[in-house]
């Protein structure tokens, strides 16, 4: 409860009959000028103002914000709700459920962990595309992934009812994102404090990138850790420096044949190229009153992808009209409007606001986009997309095979494979100014399948296409077009060729809603795109198997084969481990790519088929007009169908309903659990800090290049047999069959922490010198508490280091712990046993995730790295100056000494330099000195 209001800006806003109590912005000098997401910090910082983490001069600074200024004020910023997703969320209620033990230990009540902010988590990340393709599949692959998850589910189920303020939509349900704009997110809040209904701007932090999907709707919120979502759901604010934000003027209106989903890609691609990670992105000027909200939630969604921390569309009449479709209340609509009216929140396109940057875009000059094939700003034209592919494919495929030069108009019998088609060199000339196209390796691979189907594969065969993630299905104009395109291909008489995996999987339940009532559904299970599940799927992997012989014949060849898909992530890897090549594109365009079977094919002029009269059918004979989709949407899209399906939204279906489920505030751990088990974050924790010490004797575990990801720290993906987690995993009666993911099993340390720095391509440059200087890939290092320091899994190593008492260290390069905000990757750090990690820069997020877990983040002097330090991992390493922080002094600097050990290469100097230390606020330094975030909470709830 905010104790002091030095700006006098309590007051009561009424609303038909009803009074809120509200925080004026406009008592603060300088408000009116500040961006919308900036007036919303302003006002959470008026709510929250306490003398000590919330002081009158944070707030004056917000007011007096200089647009131009580098950020260097720090403000604590506290989230009205936590947003989850099961991936991440099952780990922050195990930890939740393990301090109320630790609470109890201490002499505690355990009712005291309960979520301070309200949580919402939604399982989405769980169901797998196993089955496809038939009537049956979305039956079944639920009945797999309760199979699998049950353990994880029944945890879930005792979290519901053992914490207040805590809710779960159960699987099959729809996905987070989906889920937040069209039910969980207010606009406005409203709630009770202190018995005095008070209303707010609804904030969130979600534990997954895509949160910002949320800034469509004018709810600020972003993708945080799990470390600082446990922490914001604790009641603990957000600590963040005053961002830059950058304007985005809309103008114009999109043309005719050109989707959100273009649109996406281009801003994607702008804005990367402009340069906006760390800053706020705000949509503003005349043409936002043109975006509707689907495509403002798309274009929010993709945040992450071009790097700010938030995308924001302001409030406006667009706004309400969603509300209300979506089927929220009179009184929540009516609050939306004259709260944000009377706050200056209101979009005005005539008011002159401040920003840092200014970047715009006349939506009329967008064009029909596709992106790949491995990151989601690589935008190439879709009249480019075949000559692109071709560039492209010199980097996957062996060119040592049978040259095709596609220069060279060439005619091949009908029965050719796909990517055999005549390039039409005029076209090529036009679209590449290239002398000619580079010729590129082909290799045409003949393929049976069990059904009996016969055809050729070839590099570029699309061997999975989906209608897929959060980006697009929240978007009726895309899904409705890519309906309606399937509809005109079947009438044509087109099919979808044989090889290619089609999967649907909706963001909510209301997609289902009204594509049955349009008819679509028919069509697009007509082309094999039947519902696999509501859930992520394919953008996070759950791709499922391939189809077997299309699989088969991939791995034999080596062939470098494309998925395309409507999603957000097309990392190399990432979608499936069969396909080299991923493609983001709009959902018709996914349905076109199915139909046309391979990317190397240029829509223009290349026909997709033939109908029943013999006549060539081409993309534009199929392709949906904008009034026949926007027809459809009025027809067969209502506020009651938003009604029905989220009445009953965190009730689950009868397999949720049926799952035994433990009750009681303590959780009774199943100590044969492979996947839920007691967290060791708390062992042997007392109310007395232990003294921060200086480090001392410390072994060097990794010596890293620059660009570590928190996917090389802590994978999310297959486990590898053999490696330390699928030796525990065995160990303890689980079929390799039955391993599932990473991911899955974030609720049992155990497992992660053997999965820590496991990523097959991880390079620690350290292993090379026992290879004879080569290159190794994998989790390993050397283990110098064995004779000769022979190299050995890291897990096995750590475990050895641990048992002599022998701290580590990791020296890394730039940008590391860049990537998903993955909790894991600190987690994992600190049970393995590292108390440093010296780099040359960090990503954000990871850097505060390591302080939150207790191990401290340095940074080499500027311009130096461990290699131009002279140093290579086989040292011994002190580390002197951190005792300051038990007197409540953040040193600037420690002094770090390198001294030669046993190990080290005859004639090796002992080096010693100052390290610049990145604990950055006070709040940080309280958390290293409680030894983590989790344990200062603890203590301050005791």
């Amino acid at each position: 409860m905010s104790t002091v209001d030095s700006f006098g800006a309590k007051s009561t806003l009424t609303v038909g009959s009803t009074d809120y109590e509200i925080f004026r912005v406009d008592t603060v000098a300088g408000y009116e000028k500040l961006p919308f997401s900036l007036k919303v910090l302003l006002e959470n910082l008026l709510r929250t103002e306490d003398g000590a983490n919330v002081t009158k001069a944070q707030i004056e600074a917000l007011g007096s914000w200089d647009p131009a200024a580098e950020p260097d004020t720090e403000i604590q910023f506290t989230p009205a709700r936590v947003v989850m997703q099961d991936f991440t969320g099952v780990p922050c209620i195990v930890d939740l459920a393990t301090m109320r033990e630790a609470v109890t230990a201490l002499g505690g009540d355990p009712s005291r962990i309960n979520p301070l902010s309200p949580a919402e988590m939604v399982i989405d990340h769980s169901v797998i595309a196993d089955l496809f393709g038939s009537e049956n599949a979305l039956e079944r692959n639920v009945e797999i992934e309760y199979e699998r998850n049950g353990e994880r589910y029944q945890f879930l189920r005792w979290g519901q009812t053992a914490f207040d303020d805590f809710k779960v939509v159960p699987p099959g349900t729809g996905i987070v994102h989906q889920v937040n704009i069209e039910h969980l997110a207010k606009v406005i809040y409203d709630r009770s404090v202190d018995g005095v209904l008070r209303a707010y701007p609804d904030t969130c932090v979600g534990t997954d990138s895509h949160t910002t999907m949320v800034n469509g709707l004018g709810v600020l919120g972003w993708g945080v850790g799990g470390i600082e979502a446990e922490a914001a759901m604790l009641g603990q604010p957000v600590s963040m420096l005053i961002p830059r934000v950058v304007g985005f003027k809309l103008s114009g209106a999109i043309p005719a044949g050109v989707t959100a989903t273009d649109v996406v890609l281009t801003i994607t691609d702008m804005l990367r190229k402009h340069g906006v990670v760390g800053k706020f992105v705000e949509f503003y000027g005349e043409g936002v009153a043109s975006v509707p909200l689907a495509n403002r939630a798309t274009i929010g969604n993709m945040s992450p992808e071009f790097g700010s921390t938030a995308a924001m569309f302001p409030i406006d009449d667009v706004t309400l009209d969603y509300l209300r479709l979506t089927g929220r209340d009179e009184q929540t609509v009516a609050l939306v409007e004259a709260y944000a009216k009377e706050q200056a929140l209101w979009h005005d396109p005539a008011r002159e606001l401040a920003f840092s940057e200014y970047m715009e875009l006349d939506l009329s000059t967008v064009v029909p986009s596709i992106a790949g094939p491995k990151r989601p700003q690589d935008r190439i034209l879709l009249s480019e997309s075949k000559a692109q592919f071709n560039i492209d494919l010199t980097n996957y495929a062996d060119s040592d095979h049978d040259l095709v030069d596609l220069t060279v108009a060439e005619s091949f019998p009908a029965s050719d494979p796909p990517g055999f088609t005549p390039e039409d060199e005029h076209s090529h000339h036009e679209h590449h100014h290239h002398s000619h196209a580079p010729a590129t390796a082909s290799k045409p691979t003949p393929v049976t399948t069990a059904a009996g189907d016969a055809f050729t594969l070839n590099h570029g065969s699309v061997a999975l296409a989906a209608i897929t993630s959060c980006t697009n299905t929240s978007n009726p104009s895309v899904m409705i077009a890519a309906g309606v395109l399937a509809r005109k291909a079947l009438e044509k008489g087109l099919k979808t060729k044989p090889w290619v995996k089609t999967t649907l999987g909706p963001g909510s339940k209301v997609v289902t809603d009204y594509y049955e009532k349009s008819g679509l559904d028919k069509s697009l299970e007509g082309l094999g795109f039947y519902t696999v599940g509501y859930g992520c799927t394919i953008c996070i992997g759950n791709s499922g198997p391939l189809i077997e012989e299309v699989s088969a014949a991939i791995n034999e060849n080596d062939l470098a084969v494309t998925a395309v898909l409507s999603g957000n992530r097309n990392f190399e890897g990432r979608i499936s481990p069969d396909v080299k090549m991923n493609y983001l594109a709009s959902p018709p365009l996914v349905v076109a790519y199915a139909l046309a079977g391979s990317m190397n094919f240029d829509f223009e002029v290349d026909p997709l088929g033939t109908d029943a009269d013999g006549n060539d059918v081409f993309l534009k004979d199929i392709w949906p007009a904008p009034d026949e989709v926007q027809e459809i949407i009025d027809a067969s899209i209502s506020r009651e169908q938003f009604i029905k399906q989220y009445a009953t939204v965190f009730d689950g279906d009868d397999r949720w309903r049926n799952l035994p489920t433990p009750t009681g505030p303590i959780f009774e751990w199943d100590t044969d659990s492979t996947y839920v088990r007691k967290a060791p974050y708390f062992d042997g924790m007392t109310m007395e800090l232990t003294p921060v010490g200086d480090i001392t004797g410390a072994r060097v575990m990794a010596t890293l290049g620059d660009s570590v990801t928190t996917d090389h720290i802590s994978p999310a993906g297959n486990i590898k047999a053999g490696t330390p987690a699928a030796q525990y995993l065995t160990e303890h009666g689980v079929a390799q069959k039955d391993f599932n993911s990473y991911g899955s099993r974030r609720g049992n340390h155990e497992v992660m922490i053997r999965g820590t720095f496991a990523n097959i391509r991880l390079k620690n440059l350290l292993v090379s010198a026992v290879n004879d200087g080569a290159v190794v890939e994998g989790g390993f290092t050397r283990d110098f508490t064995q004779e000769g320091g022979p190299q050995s899994y890291i897990y096995d190593a750590s475990q050895n280091y641990q048992a002599a008492g022998v701290p580590l260290v990791i020296f890394g390069g730039k940008e590391y712990g860049s990537g998903s905000s993955r909790d894991w990757a600190a987690k994992g750090t600190s049970l393995l046993g590292v108390k440093a990690v010296i780099t040359e820069s960090f990503e954000r997020i990871h850097r505060s995730n390591l302080i939150g877990m207790g191990v401290v983040p340095l940074q080499f002097p500027a311009g130096e790295s461990w290699e131009s330090l002279g140093l290579d991992g086989t040292e011994i390493v002190s580390i002197v100056g951190l005792e300051q922080l038990n007197e409540g002094v953040t040193p600037k600097t420690v002094t770090v000494t390198a001294a030669p050990s046993e190990f080290s290469p005859e004639g090796k100097q002992p080096v010693t330099f100052e390290a610049v230390v990145r604990i950055d606020t006070p709040g940080e330094a309280d958390y290293y000195r409680n030894g983590g975030i989790l344990q200062y909470v603890l203590r301050s709830l005791v």
